[in-house]
Protein backbone atom coordinates (compact mmCIF):
# COMPACT_ATOMS: atom_id res chain seq x y z
CA UNK A 1 0.00 0.00 0.00
CA UNK A 2 1.27 3.28 -0.73
CA UNK A 3 -0.09 6.76 0.27
CA UNK A 4 0.55 10.32 -1.13
CA UNK A 5 1.13 13.28 0.71
CA UNK A 6 -1.21 16.37 -0.21
CA UNK A 7 1.09 18.98 -2.53
CA UNK A 8 3.44 16.14 -2.74
CA UNK A 9 4.15 13.79 -5.69
CA UNK A 10 7.06 11.49 -3.94
CA UNK A 11 5.67 8.19 -2.43
CA UNK A 12 5.97 7.00 0.86
CA UNK A 13 5.29 3.39 2.27
CA UNK A 14 3.10 2.79 5.21
CA UNK A 15 4.56 1.53 8.12
CA UNK A 16 2.14 0.44 10.38
CA UNK A 17 -0.59 3.07 9.37
CA UNK A 18 1.34 5.47 9.48
CA UNK A 19 4.40 7.92 7.18
CA UNK A 20 7.56 7.71 8.04
CA UNK A 21 8.95 11.63 8.44
CA UNK A 22 11.69 12.68 6.65
CA UNK A 23 13.12 15.72 6.42
CA UNK A 24 13.12 17.69 3.63
CA UNK A 25 16.24 18.22 1.45
CA UNK A 26 16.11 22.55 1.05
CA UNK A 27 19.35 23.30 -1.22
CA UNK A 28 20.13 27.03 -0.52
CA UNK A 29 22.39 28.98 -3.20
CA UNK A 30 24.78 31.09 -1.57
CA UNK A 31 27.58 33.50 -3.09
CA UNK A 32 29.73 34.02 -0.56
CA UNK A 33 31.87 31.51 -1.94
CA UNK A 34 32.43 33.23 -5.12
CA UNK A 35 33.66 36.65 -3.57
CA UNK A 36 37.45 35.71 -3.94
CA UNK A 37 37.30 35.06 -7.31
CA UNK A 38 34.83 37.68 -8.38
CA UNK A 39 36.20 40.38 -6.71
CA UNK A 40 40.08 39.52 -8.49
CA UNK A 41 38.08 39.02 -11.67
CA UNK A 42 35.40 41.78 -12.15
CA UNK A 43 38.81 44.11 -10.57
CA UNK A 44 40.73 43.06 -13.13
CA UNK A 45 38.70 43.30 -16.20
CA UNK A 46 37.33 46.94 -15.06
CA UNK A 47 40.93 48.04 -14.85
CA UNK A 48 41.96 46.45 -18.35
CA UNK A 49 39.04 48.27 -20.28
CA UNK A 50 38.87 51.50 -18.21
CA UNK A 51 43.16 51.47 -18.32
CA UNK A 52 43.45 50.73 -21.59
CA UNK A 53 40.71 52.92 -22.95
CA UNK A 54 41.59 55.90 -21.24
CA UNK A 55 45.07 55.42 -22.44
CA UNK A 56 43.89 54.88 -25.98
CA UNK A 57 41.58 57.98 -25.60
CA UNK A 58 44.35 60.15 -24.29
CA UNK A 59 46.85 59.47 -26.67
CA UNK A 60 44.47 59.33 -29.35
CA UNK A 61 43.52 63.53 -28.10
CA UNK A 62 47.03 63.89 -28.58
CA UNK A 63 47.09 63.43 -32.80
CA UNK A 64 48.83 60.48 -32.26
CA UNK A 65 48.47 57.96 -35.17
CA UNK A 66 46.38 54.76 -35.25
CA UNK A 67 49.63 52.43 -35.30
CA UNK A 68 51.11 54.69 -32.41
CA UNK A 69 47.92 54.08 -30.68
CA UNK A 70 47.88 50.21 -31.02
CA UNK A 71 51.28 50.02 -30.23
CA UNK A 72 50.89 52.08 -26.95
CA UNK A 73 47.39 49.70 -26.07
CA UNK A 74 49.47 46.50 -26.49
CA UNK A 75 52.17 47.75 -24.67
CA UNK A 76 49.64 48.66 -21.96
CA UNK A 77 47.53 45.65 -21.81
CA UNK A 78 50.74 43.46 -20.94
CA UNK A 79 52.31 46.04 -18.59
CA UNK A 80 48.88 46.15 -17.01
CA UNK A 81 48.13 42.54 -16.59
CA UNK A 82 51.36 41.90 -14.97
CA UNK A 83 51.24 44.88 -12.68
CA UNK A 84 47.44 43.01 -11.87
CA UNK A 85 49.04 39.98 -11.06
CA UNK A 86 51.78 40.95 -9.09
CA UNK A 87 49.91 43.11 -7.02
CA UNK A 88 46.95 41.25 -6.29
CA UNK A 89 49.28 38.24 -5.88
CA UNK A 90 51.57 40.17 -2.62
CA UNK A 91 48.28 41.56 -1.23
CA UNK A 92 46.59 38.61 -0.99
CA UNK A 93 49.55 36.86 -0.03
CA UNK A 94 50.12 39.66 2.81
CA UNK A 95 46.71 38.51 3.96
CA UNK A 96 47.39 34.75 3.91
CA UNK A 97 50.20 35.66 6.09
CA UNK A 98 48.21 36.94 9.05
CA UNK A 99 45.78 34.40 8.78
CA UNK A 100 48.22 31.80 9.65
CA UNK A 101 49.92 34.22 11.86
CA UNK A 102 46.76 34.62 13.73
CA UNK A 103 46.11 30.73 13.31
CA UNK A 104 49.54 29.61 15.20
CA UNK A 105 49.03 31.86 17.73
CA UNK A 106 45.18 30.57 18.71
CA UNK A 107 46.58 27.16 18.36
CA UNK A 108 49.22 27.42 20.61
CA UNK A 109 46.81 29.53 23.10
CA UNK A 110 44.46 26.24 22.93
CA UNK A 111 47.65 24.33 23.74
CA UNK A 112 48.67 26.32 26.94
CA UNK A 113 45.04 27.26 27.93
CA UNK A 114 42.15 25.26 26.83
CA UNK A 115 39.74 25.82 29.49
CA UNK A 116 39.81 29.56 29.20
CA UNK A 117 40.16 29.48 25.56
CA UNK A 118 36.55 27.64 25.86
CA UNK A 119 35.17 30.74 28.71
CA UNK A 120 36.40 32.90 25.38
CA UNK A 121 34.32 30.72 23.26
CA UNK A 122 31.39 30.58 25.73
CA UNK A 123 31.20 34.43 25.83
CA UNK A 124 31.30 35.13 21.98
CA UNK A 125 28.20 33.21 21.88
CA UNK A 126 26.70 34.83 24.83
CA UNK A 127 26.82 37.82 22.74
CA UNK A 128 25.59 37.40 19.70
CA UNK A 129 22.31 36.08 21.73
CA UNK A 130 22.43 32.56 23.34
CA UNK A 131 21.70 32.17 26.64
CA UNK A 132 24.71 31.22 28.75
CA UNK A 133 24.01 27.48 29.77
CA UNK A 134 23.07 27.07 26.05
CA UNK A 135 26.50 29.08 24.79
CA UNK A 136 28.39 26.63 27.09
CA UNK A 137 27.54 23.36 25.88
CA UNK A 138 27.91 24.76 21.96
CA UNK A 139 31.13 25.84 23.53
CA UNK A 140 32.32 22.85 24.50
CA UNK A 141 30.79 20.52 22.03
CA UNK A 142 32.14 22.52 19.35
CA UNK A 143 35.76 22.70 21.10
CA UNK A 144 35.45 18.77 21.14
CA UNK A 145 34.70 18.60 17.59
CA UNK A 146 37.21 20.84 15.91
CA UNK A 147 38.61 23.54 19.02
CA UNK A 148 40.60 25.51 16.30
CA UNK A 149 38.38 25.58 13.70
CA UNK A 150 35.88 26.72 15.79
CA UNK A 151 37.82 29.45 17.05
CA UNK A 152 39.05 30.49 13.41
CA UNK A 153 35.71 30.92 12.47
CA UNK A 154 34.02 32.85 14.93
CA UNK A 155 36.75 34.45 16.93
CA UNK A 156 38.94 35.25 14.15
CA UNK A 157 36.78 35.61 11.22
CA UNK A 158 38.23 33.01 9.05
CA UNK A 159 36.57 30.58 7.03
CA UNK A 160 37.56 28.00 3.81
CA UNK A 161 35.48 30.25 1.81
CA UNK A 162 36.27 33.65 2.78
CA UNK A 163 40.26 32.70 2.95
CA UNK A 164 43.22 34.33 1.05
CA UNK A 165 44.06 32.49 -2.42
CA UNK A 166 46.98 34.22 -3.62
CA UNK A 167 47.61 32.48 -6.98
CA UNK A 168 44.07 32.36 -7.65
CA UNK A 169 43.71 35.86 -7.26
CA UNK A 170 46.61 36.71 -9.11
CA UNK A 171 45.89 34.65 -12.06
CA UNK A 172 42.47 35.82 -12.37
CA UNK A 173 43.11 39.05 -12.25
CA UNK A 174 45.85 38.82 -14.65
CA UNK A 175 43.05 36.71 -17.31
CA UNK A 176 40.54 39.24 -16.64
CA UNK A 177 42.64 42.45 -16.87
CA UNK A 178 43.85 41.49 -20.55
CA UNK A 179 40.62 40.28 -21.67
CA UNK A 180 39.08 43.53 -20.34
CA UNK A 181 42.14 45.20 -22.48
CA UNK A 182 41.95 43.47 -25.31
CA UNK A 183 37.84 45.01 -26.06
CA UNK A 184 38.96 48.44 -26.99
CA UNK A 185 42.36 47.10 -28.11
CA UNK A 186 40.03 45.81 -30.93
CA UNK A 187 37.97 48.87 -31.51
CA UNK A 188 41.17 50.74 -31.96
CA UNK A 189 42.14 48.41 -34.59
CA UNK A 190 39.25 48.33 -36.63
CA UNK A 191 37.35 51.71 -36.05
CA UNK A 192 38.02 54.69 -38.75
CA UNK A 193 41.19 57.09 -37.47
CA UNK A 194 39.59 59.98 -37.18
CA UNK A 195 36.91 58.75 -35.11
CA UNK A 196 38.94 56.35 -33.40
CA UNK A 197 39.34 58.39 -30.05
CA UNK A 198 35.31 58.23 -29.90
CA UNK A 199 34.81 54.83 -30.67
CA UNK A 200 36.62 53.89 -28.37
CA UNK A 201 35.44 55.70 -25.46
CA UNK A 202 32.04 54.75 -26.49
CA UNK A 203 32.32 51.20 -26.75
CA UNK A 204 34.18 50.99 -23.89
CA UNK A 205 31.13 52.53 -22.03
CA UNK A 206 29.09 49.74 -23.45
CA UNK A 207 31.71 47.37 -21.82
CA UNK A 208 31.92 48.38 -18.47
CA UNK A 209 28.12 48.98 -18.32
CA UNK A 210 27.74 44.84 -19.51
CA UNK A 211 30.51 44.28 -17.08
CA UNK A 212 28.96 46.12 -14.20
CA UNK A 213 25.24 44.73 -14.94
CA UNK A 214 26.89 40.62 -15.27
CA UNK A 215 28.77 41.03 -12.05
CA UNK A 216 26.32 42.50 -10.07
CA UNK A 217 23.93 39.47 -10.96
CA UNK A 218 26.71 36.77 -10.03
CA UNK A 219 26.89 38.30 -6.28
CA UNK A 220 23.21 38.82 -6.16
CA UNK A 221 23.29 42.50 -6.39
CA UNK A 222 21.00 45.03 -8.63
CA UNK A 223 22.39 45.23 -12.21
CA UNK A 224 20.90 48.50 -13.29
CA UNK A 225 22.79 50.01 -9.81
CA UNK A 226 26.14 47.83 -11.06
CA UNK A 227 25.96 48.89 -14.35
CA UNK A 228 25.23 52.35 -13.42
CA UNK A 229 28.24 52.76 -10.58
CA UNK A 230 31.04 51.13 -13.02
CA UNK A 231 29.91 53.33 -16.17
CA UNK A 232 30.09 56.01 -14.43
CA UNK A 233 33.81 56.32 -12.61
CA UNK A 234 34.85 54.83 -16.47
CA UNK A 235 33.60 57.95 -18.20
CA UNK A 236 35.18 60.26 -15.78
CA UNK A 237 38.76 58.11 -15.92
CA UNK A 238 38.27 58.68 -19.89
CA UNK A 239 37.03 62.60 -19.72
CA UNK A 240 39.84 63.31 -17.41
CA UNK A 241 42.45 61.22 -19.46
CA UNK A 242 41.69 62.52 -23.16
CA UNK A 243 42.01 66.18 -21.18
CA UNK A 244 45.14 65.54 -20.19
CA UNK A 245 45.89 63.62 -23.57
CA UNK A 246 44.82 67.02 -25.27
CA UNK A 247 46.38 69.42 -23.76
CA UNK A 248 49.56 67.59 -23.82
CA UNK A 249 49.13 66.97 -27.80
CA UNK A 250 48.48 71.00 -27.44
CA UNK A 251 51.57 72.01 -25.49
CA UNK A 252 53.91 69.71 -28.29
Amino acid sequence: MRCRDAGRSTLRPAVHGTLPVTPSRHAERHRTDRIGWLRAAVLGANDGIVSTASLVVGVAAASADQRSLLVAGFAGLIAGAMSMAAGEYVSVHSQSDTEKADLARERAELAADPASEERELTAIYVSRGLAPDLAQQVAAQLTAHDALGSHARDELGISATMSARPVQAAVASAASFAAGAALPLCVAALAPEHLLGWWVAGTALIFLAVLGAVAARAGGADAATGAARVTFWGALAMAITAGAGALFGATV
